[in-house]
Parts: structure tokens; C-alpha cells; sequence
């Protein structure tokens, strides 16, 4: 394993963390030539998703430094590989969790690429030809065109770019339990932050009655009012949640702290399903009765394969849902990691890398990162 190989030529700049302190700072490195199956990209935008931060401070003990960080990334292809047809230069693409995965496990062969064994992320990834790979916060990616997808027309490029790893997080549940094509049903959506906005969105657009559970009653009027939930239960109100039993299908759980699920069970149905999406860093607390005395079930979920992101995109803009974002600039980033760790943002930064000059690095970083 190494940062880089013979093959990488192209000096880019971008912005890493280079220990768990997790800060921010301009970083040059170099990317790899763009070959035969590849596409190069310009990067527009990238998203700040809380992944970003834990691998930056190495919440998870896996992280390599330098890391470069960044999976939800939009912009324009500036060149195509031989391979490649369904891309061309000019186009408008995206680019999430996934660079490299096996190709020919089951997983691969049914486009579920994000359960292959052998994946590799955008980020803190080790590529095909043993090369650390490096994200969206930078001016350019070279990407294989098999994990890059087209942004729709209608679709802007800085509100479109979290949906490459928040939207197709939310949507692949919907999808897996055919609840973009089967309106009409009960879903709650529990916690409403960057995951869970989208979730709302998408559920309304399929023509579901969604209510949103939160612990904040002051969420309820941004539910409602802005993001068009028909019902609001504030799940620390025993009164609200006895009255919404067995109220629901379906629930998606986006929260990312640790908090029992049973009283959040006792919401669905019988034969109902909780998928879980969020990770928090300690274990759910789950008792046994509300799921056998209800024939319940909880699954969990992780982002999406390429298949899944591509219709998610389409139905994107179809439907027009893009995510609510705030956006800053590469010299912010160590800001935006401290408001995120507070959860105060609404509801997804976004960096505007096209629009920023590439930093000025010292001779001493300049040559120890090539």
C-alpha cells in the first residue's frame, strides 16, 4: 500500500487533516493519470457529511493520514477513458461513498456494491493498484465511471451533492420495502438532521403520511411548516407516544446517539419494520417485547449501490428534492467541523470548491506530500 504510484502525475490541490486533531488544512498531492475506464472530474461542490468528521479525528481508530475527505461530491467531467460511453466532457456528475469494489461477487453482479467485501470508499480507501484514496475536498477526482452517476439538469450542483451519500442513505430503505412506487402508508421518520430532512422529503413525494419523532419540540413548526410533515411526536412526551401506537408501517431511524428503540417499536404495527440508518458510537438498547409481541422486525442499511443512487438521482429530479444546505468555503471547513459536532446546521454544509482559490502550502508540506 502506498499514497501514491508511478501513475500519479496530476498535481492537485485540495484541503486534508494530517493527525486526530482533525484540523483542516491546504494540502497538495497527486492524483492518478485518467485511464481507460475513468472519468476526471472537476469538482464543483462537495458536502461535509459527520462522517468527515470522525474519520478526520480518527473517532474510529481506521484513519490514514493525510486524509483528504469528502464522498459527496458534484461537478463536470473534463475527460473520459476509452471504456467509457456513458459519460462525456461537459457533463454534469456526481460522485458518493463508493470507489472501487470487486466487480464479480453476487453483491457486485446485483448492483449492491456497497455490501462487497473487497469495497474501498471515495476517502481513507485503498484503490485497485494500492494507492490511499482521496476525496472531495479538492479541485479534482479521477474516478472510475462505474461509481459516478449523472446529476439532472434541473438539479443545482451545491444542493444536489449531499444527496450522493444522505439521500441515497434514505432512499435505498424506501426502495428495498417498495415504498417509492406503494403510496398511502404510514411511515415515521425518527430524528430530523441531514439524514433525516431528506427522508421526509422523499416520503411526501412518494405519497406517504409521514411523522416525523424527535426529542425537540421546537423541530415541530420545521417539520410541518417547511418540510411538509402531515404529524409530529415528541417521543420524550409519554402521552404523545401512547396515543401513536400502532400508528405506523414503517419507521426510519436516522439518529446517530444512543436511545432504546423500544418505545419507538411500539409505534409500528404489527408485522411493521424499523430500518436503522444512523451509527451512534455506543449500543441501541433493545427489549424483546415490543418485537415479538408485535411481530416487528429492525434491519439495518448503509448508503446504497450504484443502481439504487442512479434511480434516487432520477427521482430526484423528478420529484425536485434537493437537500437544505449551508454553504462555505475550504478556509471554513474547521468551523463547519465544530458546528456539525453540535448539530447546528440546517441541515447539510456544503463546500463551493469551484469558487475557491486554491490555498497557498508551504515548500515543507508541498514536498512531503508528493
Amino acid at each position: 500500500m502506498a499514497q501514491t504510484t508511478p501513475n500519479h502525475t496530476q498535481i492537485v490541490s485540495g484541503w486534508a487533516a494530517h493527525d486526530p486533531s482533525g484540523k483542516i488544512t491546504p494540502f497538495i498531492f497527486k492524483r492518478r493519470e485518467n485511464g481507460i475506464n475513468d472519468v476526471t472530474i472537476k469538482i464543483l461542490y462537495c458536502g461535509i457529511c459527520h462522517t468527515d468528521l470522525h474519520q478526520a479525528r480518527n473517532d474510529w481508530g481506521i484513519t490514514m493520514y493525510p486524509i483528504v475527505p469528502g464522498h459527496e461530491i458534484t461537478g463536470l467531467v473534463m475527460k473520459v477513458g476509452s471504456n467509457v460511453k456513458n459519460f462525456s466532457v461537459g457533463d454534469r456528475v456526481g460522485v458518493g461513498c463508493l470507489a472501487a469494489t470487486c466487480l464479480e461477487c453476487d453483491f457486485c453482479k446485483e448492483s449492491q456494491e456497497n455490501y462487497c467485501e473487497d469495497l474501498q470508499f471515495t476517502y481513507n480507501g485503498v484503490f485497485w493498484d494500492g494507492s490511499i484514496t482521496y476525496g472531495g475536498y479538492s479541485k479534482m477526482l479521477v474516478a472510475d465511471h462505474r461509481y459516478v452517476v449523472h446529476i439532472p439538469e434541473n438539479q443545482p450542483m451545491d444542493a444536489a451533492a449531499p444527496l450522493l451519500c444522505a439521500g441515497v442513505t434514505v432512499f435505498t430503505p424506501f426502495r428495498d420495502h417498495d415504498l417509492h412506487k406503494t403510496p398511502g402508508k404510514k411511515i415515521g421518520v425518527v430524528g430530523l438532521g441531514g439524514l433525516g430532512h431528506v427522508a421526509v422529503k422523499f416520503g411526501k413525494a412518494f405519497g406517504h403520511h409521514v411523522t416525523v419523532i424527535s426529542t425537540s419540540p421546537s423541530k415541530e413548526e420545521e417539520a410541518k411548516g417547511h418540510l411538509g410533515a402531515d404529524d409530529f411526536i415528541v417521543s420524550a412526551d409519554d402521552q404523545q407516544m401512547q396515543r401513536g401506537k400502532r400508528s405506523l408501517d414503517f419507521i426510519l431511524n436516522t439518529v446517530s446517539a444512543k436511545h432504546c428503540l423500544g418505545p419507538l417499536l411500539e409505534l409500528l404495527k404489527v408485522n411493521g419494520t424499523m430500518v436503522v440508518v444512523g451509527a451512534p458510537d455506543q449500543p441501541f438498547t433493545l427489549p424483546s417485547f415490543p418485537l415479538i409481541f408485535g411481530k416487528r422486525a429492525v434491519k439495518g442499511s448503509v448508503i446504497g449501490g450504484m443502481e439504487e443512487t442512479r434511480e434516487m438521482m432520477e427521482l430526484c429530479g423528478k420529484h425536485n428534492i434537493t437537500c437544505d444546505i449551508e454553504l462555505t468555503t475550504p478556509d471554513k471547513i474547521n468551523q463547519a467541523f465544530d458546528r456539525v459536532a453540535k448539530n447546528d446546521v440546517r441541515y447539510r454544509f456544503v463546500i463551493d470548491v469551484a469558487n475557491s482559490p486554491a490555498a497557498a502550502v508551504d515548500n515543507d508540506q508541498i514536498y512531503s506530500s508528493l
